[in-house]
């Protein structure tokens, strides 16, 4: 009779899975690989996820839940739109730092998109942000802190674009060389130079405090 996991168990496997999917793909990925990396067995992991699929939902899943609470601890603060976005630049560079496998995961979901199952994991990732963003910008709008000829969905998905890259610049390897490429290795280094230049940037685009 195989013994229930524990909840530290649990989180290890969840770990190590999502590495194997942000390494390998979703079809790379091994569940022998990723059973004996987490130290229990294939037998286990099917008692508690019933396919492959099942399991990385599980490992998309939590990763989403970190996301929330990165918007949520930025909604909190009830500031204006820039001081949002200054804190979404931080936040997101915090966790490009200490969780780079959700990202490396959201990279190969990007890449992978068309295999069969994925269809509906576009909604389930950017929902979250495109209505986030939005409705941000929407708010700043009516006051009169953006530009006024703004289509604010649009406008959300470049900033989202933007996002995205930065994620990248600091988890997939191929982008960050082209970070280093365009910015050098000391600018790609200097986590508040980017932040600042980045907020220069959209405060641009916005026409923030006009």
């Amino acid at each position: 009779m195989l013994r229930p996991l524990t909840d530290e168990q649990i989180d290890r496997l969840i770990e190590e899975a999502t590495g194997a999917f942000a390494a390998k793909g979703f079809a790379g990925a091994s569940i022998n690989s990723i059973a004996k990396g987490a130290g229990v067995s294939v037998g286990v992991i099917y008692k508690y996820y019933k396919d492959k699929r099942a399991l990385f939902t599980a490992c998309l899943e939590k990763s989403l839940a970190y996301l929330d609470e990165v918007f949520s601890m930025t909604k909190e603060k009830n500031g204006t739109l820039m001081e949002m976005v200054s804190d979404l630049i931080k936040q997101n560079q915090e966790a490009a730092r200490l969780h780079p496998e959700y990202f490396k995961l959201y990279h190969q979901i990007t890449v992978s998109g068309d295999e069969p199952g994925m269809e509906n994991i576009a909604e389930m990732i950017e929902g979250r942000s495109a209505t986030l963003y939005a409705g941000l910008l929407e708010k700043a709008k009516e006051e009169g802190r953006v530009r006024s000829d703004m289509d604010t969905q649009l406008f959300a998905f470049f900033f989202d674009n933007l996002m995205m890259m930065l994620h990248f610049a600091y988890t997939s390897r191929y982008y960050e060389d082209r970070f280093r490429i365009y910015c050098g290795e000391d600018k790609a280094a200097d986590d508040d130079l980017v932040h600042d230049e980045m907020m220069k940037f959209i405060g641009g685009a916005f026409g923030a405090g006009q």
